[in-house]
This record gives structure tokens, C-alpha cells and sequence, in this order.
């Protein structure tokens, strides 16, 4: 909003609202498909959806498609979400100790921290957020207009390398081998995460989270601010073409996955 930054990856409903309470930002490509889901206490009392009634359940933020996801399988339960349980806004970082120590019954979260609960020994996800919501969106990538209006060019290419990077990781025969590769390089360099906990993460089923298709589709994203507004956090829905700009992605058909692969310096 302050434009400190000019684009980010961010969850979808953040996307779609800040857009609609005027900032001028467009969603241009996807971050990824799934790589959501609902984790509970190990050994608890949960074991299905209809067991989280009267629990307390901890979500991202109420702009987030954790939230909706709750929603989504609630209903798809014969329950409201609303009515049905108690959820609260928690720092991602901050669940796996909430659930551990019992404060928390579920929470609502994306990738790494699934994961982070299964691998440490007291989180059991419950469901994955694909089970009730097929095509599941968490993450898009948003730029300022004004980026777009001066230097599309710039967007087009970082569309591109995403484009290329989802290729790279769905790679057939070599998928694993490169999601392997990306969760150790990622894990040391950038996110300073343990790699161990990414390639989980990207692995533990390798569809668990999925880097194509990528490109922004009209369904997708009328589901996204349907479920928005009748859950309470947009007053008023808004069209596809108002929040989403889809030519960076069609210009990024047609791209191949980029020719690396470990240790190769001559990467291209």
C-alpha cells in the first residue's frame, strides 16, 4: 500500500481486498496450487471434520483461503464454520507450539508448517485443502500498477521465470530429483529453514503442492470472492478483470523449464 515494494506474493483474498478498498494492485500468475491443509493434535479426539465442531481452530488471517477452506468443508459437513467453532488469527510460526501445547484444537495453514507438525510428532493433518476444494489457490502474485503501466516488460520476465520454475519442478521422471534440489539450495540460502522440513514439504505426496498450471483462471477466482463475501470480509463482489491482469501469463505460454540441474554451473 505504501509501494516500499512494488510486487509480492501474497494469499489471494488479501489480494482481491486490497483491490477492492481502491489500492491499485492486479494479480498477474499464481505461486502455486494446494499446498494447504488442516492439522490436528496427533493422539487427539479430532479424526474427521465433524469432530472439529465446538473447537477452537487457528487460521492465518481472515483474508486468507485457510479460512475459506474451513468454510468449504464445514459446509460440505452439514456445519456452519461460523457458528459451528471458534477461529482465531495466529502467526503461521506460532501454531506448531499453540497445537503442541494444546492450546489450539486444528489450525488452518500453508506449507511449510504441515509439515513442521507431522515431522516433530504431534500434528496429523486431517484433510488437504484439494480434498474439499479441487484447483485450491493459496498464493498469486500481485504488482503495482504503475509497474505494469511503465515497465511491463520487467513483469513479463519475472512471470516468465516463474513460469519456467513451475516447469522446472514438475519436470516429470526428474521432479522429485529437482524438488529435492530446491528444498536443500532454498533451505540454506533463502528461507533459512531446515531442508529436511521442505523436502517433506514438496515431496510427502510429490502432488502435495503443485507448480503448474499457474495461470490465473476467471473460475478459479469467482469461487474465491463468492466464498469472500458470503463469508463476511468483501461487502461487495468484483470482477475478474477489475483484480486480475491475465496477459503476463499469456505471454508466458509457450515457456519451457529451465536447463538446470545440481551443481551445473552453466545454468540456463
Amino acid at each position: 500500500m505504501s509501494n516500499k515494494m512494488q510486487a509480492a506474493f501474497m494469499v489471494a483474498p488479501m489480494a482481491i481486498a486490497l483491490r477492492a478498498q481502491g489500492v491499485p494492485v492486479k494479480i498477474v500468475y499464481l505461486g502455486h496450487r494446494y499446498g494447504s491443509a488442516v492439522v490436528v493434535q496427533k493422539d487427539g479426539p479430532v479424526h474427521s471434520v465433524s469432530d472439529l465442531r465446538g473447537r477452537v481452530i487457528a487460521i492465518p488471517s481472515r483474508f486468507s483461503d485457510e479460512r475459506l477452506i474451513v468454510y468449504r468443508a464445514f459446509a460440505a459437513n452439514g456445519m456452519d464454520a461460523k457458528k459451528d467453532a471458534r477461529m482465531v488469527e495466529m502467526s503461521p510460526a506460532d501454531v506448531a507450539g499453540a497445537l503442541a501445547a494444546k492450546a489450539i484444537d486444528a489450525f488452518s495453514m500453508g506449507e511449510p508448517y504441515p509439515s513442521q507438525a507431522e515431522i516433530v510428532g504431534f500434528g496429523r493433518v486431517l484433510f488437504h485443502a484439494r480434498q474439499y476444494w479441487p484447483d485450491y489457490i493459496s498464493c498469486v502474485l500481485v504488482v503495482r500498477q504503475d509497474v505494469i503501466d511503465r515497465r511491463p516488460e520487467a513483469v513479463q520476465a519475472l512471470v516468465d521465470g516463474i513460469a519456467r520454475s513451475g516447469l522446472w519442478l514438475e519436470e516429470k521422471d526428474l521432479a522429485r530429483k529437482h524438488r529435492l534440489h530446491a528444498a536443500d539450495f532454498v533451505g540454506r540460502f533463502y528461507y533459512h529453514q531446515d531442508p529436511k522440513m521442505l523436502r517433506w514439504a514438496l515431496t510427502n505426496p510429490i502432488d502435495r503442492v503443485k507448480y503448474e498450471p499457474l495461470s490465473p483462471r476467471r473460475a478459479d477466482f469467482e469461487t474465491i470472492v463468492k466464498l469472500m463475501v458470503s463469508t463476511g470480509v468483501l461487502d461487495h463482489a468484483i470482477p475478474f478483470e477489475e483484480f486480475v491482469d491475465t496477459r503476463f501469463a499469456e505471454g508466458a505460454h509457450g515457456m519451457t523449464a529451465w536447463k538446470y540441474e545440481a551443481g551445473d554451473d552453466r545454468a540456463k
